[in-house]
């Protein structure tokens, strides 16, 4: 075994390789300068030597970056990832023709494989060990990692890059990302959307600090309808109605709205303030805080009973607990498929129609499992969608007169508040300077959060999701004010580019909602995670699970449209984009002849 030494030439770790360790790094451990490529695993010894591990990566050499033959056919024959997305939302007049074919079917396939391979399962890593152990593996109350954190005797968060200082995370928030003027989102996402991102996300990222950094309290890791149900079960047995298999309600008017408090007695966090006939209660313990949230609240508790309805009706026989249960795996179906078919098919911008049909992977070897990962958290952070203010029904709201005001859902009931957010544009989350100063302090606390949890830097996400690292600030950043605040706040080095700012501050791809990376990273945990779920196995998959044809026919069946219109006395327009003139127009010559 030979070493090398790499004393004021660091820069080697990533230039050469040599086999098959390198040494000798004056007292810094020599992982810290991440030398390992393309996934290879870095291995210490003793106090200045390392080896790198580059089994079943397709490399080898003494840093893993000398591909192996059929690696360089492989690397020459991939498109590249900007090539995908161009061919993927352009020639429209193509995709109608796949969109009718099976060739979509093919393609959808490939694509939900191609992703999902990016995301290792079972999990590797976690926050505390940042190498295997059996830890990572079976403590489901980590988050897990996809890429190990940086060894905590590093001189840096980062390893070794950031030796000249990181900036100040408020100071960072505060040139680069707070909003200077709202920017609309170009490929036309709205208010609904917003909402049902942090709605739909908030069932698996549910951070858990009492415990400490990257700790969850959602131990089912996934789409389970926690935000509905409650994350545990005493949680759940009190908002369930003990009959007939249903949640817990309200009439109002004559419709449903979610229980006080008072006749479900959660834990919910409302101000001490806030009347008791305002304290709704909900399946997340944080969803009295926006309105937008209780809204969606309001229209799965409604589909749960609806949808209790039509099983009891089918199988008079069953007890409460048979339809409950039965009832929250057609929830949890639905759910994925509007998140497929239409939240994604939103960001993606793609003409090719998205598909939910796991039969497509049932005779693969995918692996029915998911975990969340601390990468994943911090990645979804995407404050920037939000408006500078609320309309509704020609009323302007601030944030002020909107938080933890849940009278706003009952006094405007759910079809205005359906409609209003329906027409009004979310901010554009990509590119810089978009996000409401309210929420400043969340992205200053997810910067601090990433240094104490030691996340790699930014260029190492870039390559593990085989992106090209970016070799300035000017290549990473296409504003001029952007590219010279980098370069001053991060010393002019773009490998000290932390990861949850990259995302953010990336130029954005032309007339898309935020930039390459954000794309590439986030599509293959969601779609590993949605695609894991339980109820897509060949064990589950089938009409028995969800009560026979008629549950698998509603999960197979379900829209957002369906969600909203079949829990509302009327049917307003509703979709995650802002509505053409055309059909903006039609919409309000229905409101009329309805009203």
């Amino acid at each position: 075994m030979r070493f090398l030494d790499l004393g004021s030439v660091c820069v080697l770790f990533f230039l050469l390789s040599c086999e098959p360790a390198c040494g000798e790094t004056s007292g810094v451990n020599p992982c810290c300068y991440l030398p390992c490529q393309n996934q290879g695993v870095c291995v210490r010894y003793a106090e200045d030597r390392y080896e790198c591990d580059c089994t079943l990566t397709g490399f080898y050499g003494g840093n893993c970056t000398i591909p192996e033959f059929w690696t360089r056919v492989h690397h020459f024959l991939r498109p590249s990832p900007g090539v995908v997305h161009f061919i993927l939302t352009h020639f429209s007049w193509i995709w109608d023709i796949v969109n009718s074919t099976s060739l979509r079917n093919t393609l959808m396939r490939l694509v939900l494989t191609v992703r999902s391979n990016l995301i290792p399962s079972p999990p590797t890593y976690n926050s505390k060990y940042n190498y295997l152990s059996w830890e990572s593996y079976y403590n489901v109350s980590y988050y897990t990692r996809l890429l190990p954190p940086v060894p905590e005797d590093c001189p840096t968060p980062l390893g070794v890059r950031g030796e000249a200082g990181l900036p100040d995370p408020e100071q960072l928030v505060e040139r680069l990302l707070k909003r200077r003027t709202f920017r609309p989102d170009p490929q036309g996402a709205n208010i609904m959307f917003a909402f049902f991102a942090q709605h739909f996300t908030h069932q698996f990222f549910k951070s858990f600090n009492g415990m400490g950094l990257g700790f969850t309290r959602a131990l089912g890791h996934g789409v389970d309808a926690g935000h509905i149900y409650g994350d545990n079960l005493e949680r759940q047995l009190q908002l369930r109605l003990h009959k007939d298999g249903k949640l817990k309600y309200q009439l109002i008017d004559g419709e449903i709205y979610p229980p006080t408090i008072v006749d479900a007695p959660v834990k919910m966090t409302y101000p001490p303030t806030t009347p008791l006939e305002q304290q709704l209660s909900f399946g997340h313990e944080h969803f009295g805080l926006l309105p937008g949230l209780g809204m969606y609240a309001t229209l799965w508790l409604r589909e749960h009973n609806r949808v209790c309805d039509i099983l009891k009706a089918v199988h008079p026989h069953w007890d409460d607990e048979q339809l409950f249960q039965t009832s929250r795996l057609i929830i949890i179906g639905e759910t994925i498929r509007i998140v497929i078919e239409e939240y994604v098919q939103q960001l993606s911008g793609y003409h090719m129609k998205l598909k939910f049909d796991p039969t497509m992977l049932h005779r693969s070897d995918f692996q029915y499992s998911s975990r969340i990962a601390l990468e994943f958290d911090h990645l979804y952070h995407w404050h920037p969608l939000m408006p500078d203010a609320l309309i509704i029904n020609g009323d302007t709201l601030t944030y002020q007169q909107f938080l933890f005001n849940t009278s706003v859902i009952t006094h405007y009931g759910i079809e205005n508040l359906v409609w209003a957010f329906s027409k009004q544009p979310a901010g554009q989350i990509g590119g810089g300077h978009n996000l409401h100063a309210s929420m400043a302090h969340v992205a200053v606390k997810t910067i601090e959060a990433s240094r104490l949890l030691r996340v790699q830097p930014f260029n190492e996400y870039r390559k593990r999701f085989n992106l090209k690292p970016y070799e300035s600030f000017r290549e990473f950043s296409d504003n001029e004010d952007i590219v010279h605040q980098l370069e001053e706040l991060y010393h002019g080095d773009v490998n000290a580019l932390e990861f949850y700012p990259g995302l953010l501050l990336e130029k954005t791809r032309p007339g898309a909602i935020f930039g390459e990376s954000m794309v590439e990273m986030g599509a293959p945990f969601s779609l590993k995670g949605l695609l894991g779920n339980p109820i897509c196995s060949p064990l589950y998959w089938k009409p028995s699970t969800f009560g026979g044809e008629v549950g698998f026919d509603i999960v197979n069946s379900a829209t957002l449209k369906k969600l909203v219109c079949l829990n509302t006395k009327t049917c307003p327009y509703v979709a995650f984009r802002v509505p053409t003139q055309a059909e903006l127009e039609e919409d309000n010559r229905k409101r009329k002849n309805e009203l």
